[in-house]
């Protein structure tokens, strides 16, 4: 019997707010093994046009995407939820390995086993430029 990740579903707003702020802590460390822990083993993601499944697979996605999106800062806020599921939008700023900043909006649909561990995940996301003096986060 596997642990249970607090807080679990059915969520209240007390609650999906702290997962939701849980999340955004644990994407900040930029640690693909920390953060995939917050998953099922058979986890499932749709990233962009990326099909994303298990363990192993989100820590290889997660370690380029930090490669290549460097001084990664995150923004998650809760939109919506019901039982086992949250809709949240976010945005996030990083730059290239050309300095070129970009902030990305976007929006996750989370999906809860149980024991508190998202089993899917889907986000839509958008890439814009900005100047670095624009950045907000």
């Amino acid at each position: 019997m596997k642990e249970k990740r607090y807080p679990i579903p059915p969520f209240t707003m007390e609650t999906a707010l702290q997962k939701v702020q849980i999340a955004e802590d644990l994407w900040n460390t930029k640690n693909p093994e920390a953060v995939a822990l917050g998953y099922t083993n058979d986890t499932q993601w749709r990233n962009r046009t990326q099909f994303i499944n298990g363990h192993e697979e989100v820590v290889a996605f997660l370690t380029e995407k930090w490669k290549k999106e460097l001084n990664y800062k995150l923004k998650k806020e809760l939109w919506g939820f019901r039982e086992n599921r949250m809709a949240v939008q976010f945005e996030y700023e990083w730059h290239d390995h050309k300095g070129q900043w970009f902030r990305s909006y976007g929006n996750e649909l989370w999906e809860f086993d149980e024991d508190g561990y998202m089993q899917k995940r889907v986000a839509s996301i958008n890439d814009l430029p900005i100047n670095e003096q624009d950045r907000k986060l």
